[in-house]
C-alpha cells in the first residue's frame, strides 16, 4: 500500500501567530491561502499544515498519489483501495470515501488512541 505524501496537520489557534512560530524553526509557506484560514509549510522534506478552525484535532495526512513536493507519483494507490484494504482489516473510520467514484477523494480512520488519520488524494 503506498501512502503517498505525509504531513502534520495542526489545529490552530491563531493562524498568524504559528505561521510566525514555524518560521523560526525554518518553515516556509509551501501552499495554502491565509484568507482562507489555512497554510502548507516546508523544510526540506518535512510537511505541516496549519488549519485554523478547520479541525478539532491535530491528525497525521497522507496524500496518496503526491510525493512530498506535491508532485505526482508515476504509480500510487488510489485511495479507494487503501480505504477497501483498512476496512478488511477492521480499521475504523470516521469518515468514507465513495467507492463508486473515480479522482479526488478523502476519507478518516481513527488510530486505537482516537487520533484521525486522514487520506486525502487530489489526484
Amino acid at each position: 500500500m503506498q501512502l503517498g505524501a505525509f504531513s502534520i496537520s495542526l489545529a490552530v489557534k491563531d493562524l498568524a501567530a504559528s505561521r510566525a512560530f514555524y518560521e523560526k524553526l525554518g518553515f516556509t509557506q509551501f501552499g495554502g491561502n491565509a484568507g482562507q484560514n489555512w497554510l502548507i509549510m516546508k523544510n526540506g522534506d518535512h510537511v505541516i499544515g496549519l488549519f485554523q478552525g478547520m479541525f478539532e484535532k491535530n491528525m497525521l495526512t497522507f496524500n496518496p498519489g503526491w510525493d512530498q513536493n506535491a508532485l505526482a507519483l508515476d504509480g500510487f494507490t488510489d485511495i479507494r483501495e487503501i480505504q477497501r484494504q483498512l476496512k478488511a482489516q477492521g480499521v475504523a473510520l470516521e469518515m468514507e470515501a465513495d467507492d463508486t467514484t473515480t479522482g479526488p477523494a478523502s476519507f478518516i480512520a481513527i488510530d486505537p488512541d482516537g487520533n484521525p488519520v486522514l487520506f486525502d488524494q487530489h489526484l
